[in-house]
């Protein structure tokens, strides 16, 4: 009796159903990312979400729903875009990148009728993902599926082809979900019930799967149930060769504490007066922070309590206060990395003679002073600078708060202590090609300086926290984060977190880490695993146009004839 009420409600309500079977997709997809360890949530959502958008209505229905799963997964995920700009410009963002899931559901809908269609449906999201993280101004990766499995079994798949191949191993194990429970359960999953305004379906309209009522002859039979056997099979393949391959390269990384040599780094956070957008606005107050925790670690050292670094490492905006510009703020500075023994590397914003600003990190040498640094190179839009600012300040009051960064250049690479140590500030880690150039040009160490003081007490550090992991199993390096309020930590080269601090406390961080030259499958390959996604998306694409296309002239055809159509 429930089953067929259950059966009649489907039946009266379909975009009803789905739209709220796209709304669990999105909330699944945003359970699976940090703080919560949940990372099994992210194929569990794609199962849901390709159920939803792939079928035989019309694309708008496809793009529809995958729109409503976006808006379940941004908003939630992003609100600490809004915490002290108000809700426009976090609501506004969620809602763009909750098209590139429209785009998905669309593309979904054309190339799910396509056989061997899980794979293709696989490979539309991480073409989804690679637009998303590309356009407009530069692009927004944040949200990606691979940024969700640092605890997951997919992580050490990011050693083979880096957090494209992760996100494409999530979304590959969820479309052939789908596609086994549409084997195992197809009297309601394979037909479902036409969409609101769909009208009779044409023969052109239904998807491969389904039957058409022309009886079929013994061999046909045959044939048929040999098809259907080979699509169970594929789809349970399909299902567990990814988890199982992740399992497996995990067993054979690199053991995460081996290198060439090892050396001691220092993370320092010396936290900030206050959260919030005008956090700086103490900005000595902050660089003082950073240098008192620095010295406090100098001491410990002295006293036999900790072991001396060879090199320390500074947040994001330590020292707000130029430099390079101010004697006082280089005189603290050169205290500081004199005392401890160490160069630094400090987090410093400098004003260039046009008046704009670059977001720097300066290798900090004791009385030698400073020496190379790197530049940022891919700055925030709507945060470090403002695209179309005359434009957005019609929006919101602040829009002129927005900086007048600009980009580095360089391969983001410094020395310090002898060391080559590839550097990503911030914003730049959730982008492949921060790591990329500093990898090719010889770094034996990467590190990650991040101010998160701007997003106050919310979900934003834990999630970049979870890149910088996935980066370091991408490139086979430890990697420190040092950030100015937490949460700064030590990673291991296998993903792992060997030491965190908690957030808004000053504290320091020690640990012996080795240094490698050796290269990963993925840091040799670059991003060719992505252009070879999209490219087999743009092949699938042209092939289920034209697949659709031949498909309606064929039914036209029946129709001018008489033949009835089912």
């Amino acid at each position: 009796m429930v089953r067929e009420r259950l059966s009649a409600a489907l039946d009266r309500y379909p975009v009803l159903w789905r739209s709220v079977a796209a709304l669990l997709a999105g909330l699944l997809l945003f359970g699976s990312f940090p703080p919560r360890p949940w990372w099994f949530l992210a194929p569990l959502g794609i199962t849901v979400l390709t159920l939803t958008v792939r079928g035989s209505g019309r694309l708008r229905g496809g793009f529809g729903y995958g729109l409503l799963a976006g808006l379940a997964f941004f908003v939630p995920l992003l609100p600490w875009t809004g915490i002290y700009v108000g809700p426009l410009p976090w609501l506004a963002l969620s809602a763009v990148c909750a098209v590139y899931i429209g785009l998905f559901g669309l593309t979904a809908r054309l190339v799910g009728s396509l056989p061997g269609w899980p794979l293709w449906v696989a490979l539309a999201w991480a073409t989804a993902e690679w637009a998303r993280s590309s356009f407009p101004f530069g692009g927004f990766p944040w949200g990606r599926l691979a940024f969700g499995q640092a605890d997951g079994w997919f992580l050490s798949l990011a050693s083979l082809g880096g957090a494209p191949l992760v996100s494409f191993a999530v979304a590959l194990t969820g479309t052939s979900a789908a596609a086994l429970i549409l084997r195992l359960r197809p009297s309601r999953l394979v037909h479902p019930p036409t969409e609101v305004g769909q009208g009779s379906r044409t023969l052109s309209d239904l998807p491969h799967t389904e039957s058409h009522a022309i009886p079929a002859s013994g061999s046909q039979k045959v044939c048929g149930a040999t098809a259907s056997r080979a699509g169970l099979v594929a789809a349970v393949v399909g299902l567990v060769v990814m988890p199982v391959l992740g399992l497996v390269v995990h067993g054979v990384l690199p053991d995460p504490d081996r290198g060439d040599r090892t050396i001691t780094v220092a993370a320092i956070q010396g936290s900030v007066p206050r959260l919030g957008l005008d956090f700086n606005a103490q900005r000595r107050a902050v660089l003082d922070n950073h240098v008192r925790r620095t010295k406090e670690l100098a001491r410990a050292v002295e006293a036999g309590q900790a072991k001396r670094p060879d090199v320390v490492i500074w947040p994001e905006n330590s020292s707000d206060i130029d430099p390079l510009r101010n004697a006082d703020a280089a005189t603290l500075i050169t205290e500081a990395s004199e005392q401890i023994g160490a160069p630094i590397l400090v987090g410093a914003v400098l004003v260039n003679g046009d008046r704009t600003t670059t977001n720097s990190v300066i290798v900090w040498n004791g009385v030698a002073g400073p020496g190379e640094r790197h530049d940022k190179k891919i700055i925030q839009p709507f945060g470090e600078y403002l695209p179309m600012r005359s434009f957005f300040r019609l929006f919101s009051e602040y829009a002129d708060r927005a900086g007048y960064f600009v980009p580095g250049h360089g391969d983001g690479v410094v020395h310090a202590a002898g060391i080559d140590i590839g550097v990503a500030t911030c914003y730049e880690v959730a982008f492949d090609r921060a790591f990329e150039d500093a990898m090719r040009a010889g770094a034996q160490l990467l590190t990650v300086p991040t101010n998160n003081a701007t997003f106050g007490d919310s979900e934003m550090t834990y999630q970049q926290l979870a890149m910088s992991r996935i980066r370091a199993v991408e490139h086979g390096r430890a990697l420190v984060v040092a950030a100015t309020s937490g949460v700064s930590a030590i990673i291991a080269a296998d993903g792992s977190v060997r030491q965190e601090t908690a957030q808004f406390v000053p504290a320091a961080l020690v640990a012996d880490l080795p240094l490698r030259t050796s290269n990963t499958l993925a840091t040799r390959v670059g991003p060719a695993p992505e252009v070879v996604f999209v490219a087999l998306t743009a092949a699938a694409l042209v092939a289920a146009v034209v697949r659709r296309r031949r498909a309606r002239t064929a039914a036209a055809g029946r129709n001018e004839i008489g033949q009835p159509v089912s």
